[in-house]
């Protein structure tokens, strides 16, 4: 059987089987395209494993598909229909075996396959906060400006403003749509998806013109899961689809990450459930890098900032903490505090002088206004 017929008989399957079937998945390993959709056309064999009412059902779906009309519906749209077996196929897919994708409608010019290699899923609550909305846009210009491709659902919320994140910083992304990618959805974000398209990938198993529903979104997700390195979750209530997305990740032993949120908030209550088991605390693009990337996509070592007090050397910094807030002490009690000698502690506040940090009062020593400043900011930050 030559490529296009198996083009034919998968774009005949897509339009009478649900994403995700297992059952018709089974039909296609054992049997191949051609078969099962020769059985579903009405040829007189019955495959197994189906109720009457569900076969029926399949039956009465198979009538209606024209494959040839979605095909060309398709080309008409700038959409090309992508199968297991072709150069563009991203292999990673297979890991789902009997519910992988019979098939992908694509719309974009890059090739999927190379840009899932290097990709990460970034999703979330549709209802997201200020905070969801701009840690999922840093998150996908600074993997974008990495070289990593962003992927996410296309959805209001952490979708969209990942896609936005990546498409502001000249990068590519890639919405997965549950409905037929030349249908967007929702119909607020037609312009930014019709943006992707041009600049991305937009992808979906649904053919022209089919509309989401519920449980189209829940099967969309494990698509998202198997086609990146890893999924970073921003912001996700414990029902939200994200935790879908996560969970789905992890069985496929894909990277699971979580971004931490208020300890108080509902919408980071799911996120902080994945935290607590095998997910890993992500901040920023370049800790989700280090966790999927290659060897040697390190992010930068995370330390609070040098304070002027941090520069001396342990023997100032003894005499310099025997100074009370406030008070000025003779050089005597200095010494004793620091633990040092009266020459040793005389020479070292001559020092802390010259920079700054004391002044003599009379016949003591005392911290100046910019030496207490410094201090109450240190202690401030413990």
């Amino acid at each position: 059987m030559s490529g296009e017929e198996e083009r034919l008989h998968r774009a005949f399957l897509v339009r009478v089987v649900e994403p995700g079937d297992e059952i018709c998945g089974r039909w296609l390993r054992e049997s191949g395209a051609e078969e099962v959709a020769g059985c579903l056309a009405g040829d007189g064999r019955r495959l197994p494993g189906v109720t009457d009412a569900r076969w029926a059902g399949l039956r009465a779906r198979a009538e209606r598909a024209d494959p040839r009309r979605d095909l060309a519906t398709a080309r008409d749209s700038g959409t090309r229909f992508v199968c297991p077996g072709d150069s563009e196929w991203p292999g990673q897919l297979d890991d789902l075996g009997d519910a992988k994708p019979i098939g992908l409608w694509v719309r974009g010019l890059p090739s999927l396959r190379i840009w899932a290699l290097r990709s990460v899923a970034v999703v979330g609550a549709r209802a997201c906060t200020e905070y969801g909305a701009h840690m999922a846009s840093t998150l996908g210009a600074g993997l974008a400006e990495r070289g990593w491709v962003v992927v996410s659902g296309g959805a209001y919320g952490v979708d969209g403003a990942a896609h936005r994140g990546a498409l502001g910083a000249g990068g590519a992304t890639v919405a997965v749509l549950a409905c037929g990618v030349d249908r967007p959805y929702p119909r607020g974000h037609t312009q930014l998806i019709n943006r992707i398209a041009e600049q991305g990938l937009v992808i979906g198993e649904l053919p022209p013109g089919d509309h989401p529903t519920p449980s189209r979104f829940i099967l969309r997700n494990r698509v998202i899961a198997a086609l990146t390195r890893g999924t970073v979750v921003v912001e996700a209530a414990y029902r939200s689809g994200a935790l879908v997305t996560a969970r789905a990740a992890q069985r496929l032993g894909r990277f699971t990450m979580g971004v931490p949120g208020p300890a108080s908030s509902g919408l980071s209550a799911g996120v902080h459930e994945l935290l607590r088991g095998d997910a890993v605390l992500v901040t920023d693009a370049a800790e989700v890098a280090e966790l999927v990337g290659d060897m040697g996509e390190l992010a930068p070592a995370r330390r609070g900032p040098v304070l002027p007090r941090d520069l001396l050397d342990p023997a100032a910094g003894r005499v310099l903490a025997a100074l009370p807030a406030g008070k000025a002490l003779p050089r005597q009690e200095i010494a004793r505090g620091a633990g040092t000698t009266e020459d040793e502690a005389v020479a070292k506040l001559y020092e802390l002088r010259s920079l700054g940090f004391v002044e003599r009062q009379g016949d003591g020593w005392k911290l100046t206004r910019q030496a207490m400043r410094s201090i109450g900011t240190d202690q401030g930050s413990c």
